[in-house]
């Protein structure tokens, strides 16, 4: 983390005095409800300079003790599902008030994008809540941009909240934590979530989906950024009922799928897809020797999990690329050992390692791993095709019974 020394602004806001970029003492973070204590404890542990502030459910500010934050600044947590510098709460009685005040905060900011996004109403999955944006969000994202003094700068497909903006580029966020209250920040785009307003990726399940799992997956894949082409080869093991396979299908994937359980006839009829009815202890490695990607999601403890994956990837026949692994938290306090679970994931050879709390996750969160660049196991020497020397083939076609075509040629006169 790079900061600057020196002293916090009267009003706690981001300053500009004797300096050529912003500083900031403030910053806004939104999770997952209920992920708001395991959220303070990671920034602290991994950040010790940023302390907690303001909290309210699925929202908490954290506030840099005797330092001000720099534009370069990266927050590292795996249940921040969106970030930015704060600029405080605005105070305008009205909404047209508060959109004003908005603007008036971020003069000076290079804005080309327009964020709005709500907290979460519940927890993810209670009474069928799923994360996403609000009527509301709309409304105020349009009013701002209608109230911009400086429509010019915007870019021009800002406008449409859900269009994801470009790296490089410099947003104004606005967080609605309760009716009437705004939370006002701006970031600068570099990571892929935060091209998203809030982190939230406007995905709908498909009505031919079988499950909400597909939208697991189809978020993970593109949190990832695996490269994927057409055919790539997958295990999954939990398969059932099929959700993130039909998603891997989607994307023109081959899966094998690992469950006891049954998996919905859609998908289990599918051509590029194999249910081995099996737990995964009982099925012989030797059938993965294709496979270069693995996802694995079961509600099981977090080092089950694990060891279930180890024994895969380790093993002398598979040669894994990248897994998307979905690691359960039975309780809270396994949160505490998420850096062990990513070094024990790296120990296996995969050098390209993150978590994220994913916008349709439950009390879990997503790994991707990843082997760059990906090297092959060499084969067993028993299974090796030992390749004939120029010799041995030589003495091969020598030894070789003639075929009838030469036979009736040598008999011409």
């Amino acid at each position: 983390m790079r900061v600057s020394q020196g002293k916090v602004s009267s009003n706690g806001q981001a300053g500009r005095l004797l300096m050529q970029e912003p500083l900031f003492s403030f910053i806004l973070v939104t999770c997952q409800r209920g992920a708001e204590l395991a959220l303070k404890r990671e920034v602290m542990r991994r950040t010790p300079a940023l302390h907690p502030a303001y909290s309210r459910p699925g929202f908490v500010t954290f506030k840099a003790a005797d330092l001000l934050l720099t534009p370069s600044f990266q927050l590292e947590a795996v249940f921040a599902r969106a970030w930015a510098f704060s600029l405080g709460k605005l105070t305008g009685t009205t909404p047209e008030a508060r959109a004003e005040e908005a603007w008036q905060k971020t003069e000076g900011f290079p804005i080309r994008w327009v964020h709005v996004w709500p907290v979460d109403a519940l927890p993810v999955g209670d009474y069928d809540f799923e994360p996403r944006l609000t009527a509301e969000a709309f409304d105020v994202h349009r009013l701002l941009i209608e109230r911009c003094p400086r429509k010019g700068q915007l870019d021009p497909q800002a406008e449409n909240l859900c269009t994801p903006a470009k790296v490089g580029d410099w947003v104004l966020d606005c967080v609605l934590v309760r009716e009437g209250e705004w939370f006002l920040g701006v970031h600068q785009v570099r990571e892929f979530p935060s091209r998203y307003p809030g982190g939230l990726l406007p995905l709908e399940l498909p009505p031919e989906a079988v499950s909400r799992a597909y939208l697991k997956m189809e978020e993970a894949l593109r949190w990832s950024g695996f490269p994927l082409r057409p055919g790539g080869r997958w295990l999954e093991i939990g398969c059932a009922p099929g959700g993130s396979a039909q998603a891997l299908l989607a994307h023109g994937q081959i899966v094998i799928g690992v469950d006891p359980a049954e998996v919905d006839p859609r998908v289990r009829e599918h051509p590029n897809f194999t249910h081995i009815k099996k737990r995964i202890s009982r099925v012989p490695r030797k059938l993965f020797r294709k496979v270069r990607w693995l996802a694995a999601d079961m509600n099981v403890a977090p080092n089950y999990t694990l060891e279930v994956v180890e024994s895969i990837v380790l093993n002398q026949y598979v040669s894994i690329r990248g897994m998307l692994l979905t690691l359960k938290l039975l309780d809270w306090s396994d949160a505490e050992r998420i850096d062990q679970y990513l070094e024990r994931i790296r120990s296996w050879g995969f050098n390209k390692v993150r978590a994220r709390q994913l916008q349709f996750n439950r009390q879990e969160f997503c790994v991707a791993a990843l082997q760059q660049p990906f090297r092959r196991k060499p084969l067993p020497a028993r299974l090796r095709r030992r390749r004939p020397t120029s010799k041995s083939r030589s003495s091969t076609l020598n030894s070789a019974p003639q075929s009838p075509s030469t036979n009736l040629s040598s008999e011409q006169p």
